[in-house]
């Protein structure tokens, strides 16, 4: 739970040697760099799972303590253009709007997108809200013809994949 510290709680911890705090946040820094790169960074390899948009963002939203919307965008190899960061919200919600989704997704001529966001307490399940908001942006995305191909939800070492699932209907 290092990690987890901010500057101030970790120089505490480290007896007030703020250079120690931030050689350890250098080293964490590092380490989450190194592992998304290991895990094949945002190169040019064509996202066909669920299980490589977790392995490309779990480290990243692991430390986040709300929920968070992220879009990744994908080319038409399904090779991944960005990805943004759409909606902060609470501990168990986030607020989201197709205009937010869908304008990042123009502007960097998306071919389709990918919806991820992360569950803080753990459990990956979809809540009800997410099942309804997945609808809803599903049925955005065909009217701009920009297909939602997933929506991938990040729980504590684990993830559920609508679309392997079965769920949804793409």
């Amino acid at each position: 739970k290092i990690g987890e510290l901010s500057f101030q709680e970790l120089k505490k911890e480290c007896r007030n040697d703020a250079a120690a705090a931030l050689k350890i946040l250098s080293f964490i820094e590092l380490s989450r760099r190194h592992n998304k790169l290991s895990k094949g960074g945002y190169n040019k390899k064509p996202i066909t799972s669920g299980k490589d948009i977790y392995s490309m963002l779990s480290d990243r939203v692991k430390s986040y303590r709300k929920e968070v919307l992220f879009a990744v965008l994908l080319n038409t190899h399904r090779e991944v253009i960005s990805v943004r960061e759409i909606s902060v919200g609470i501990l168990n919600s986030t607020l989201v709007h197709p205009r937010e989704i869908f304008k990042e997704a123009i502007k960097e001529s998306a071919d389709s997108i990918i919806l991820v966001h992360n569950h803080p307490r753990g459990n990956s399940t979809p809540s009800q809200a997410d099942i309804e908001v997945t609808k809803v942006l599903i049925e955005s995305g065909k009217m701009l013809s920009i297909p939602v191909l997933d929506h991938v939800i990040i729980g504590e070492n684990n993830f559920y994949s609508f679309k392997e699932k079965g769920k949804l209907e793409f």
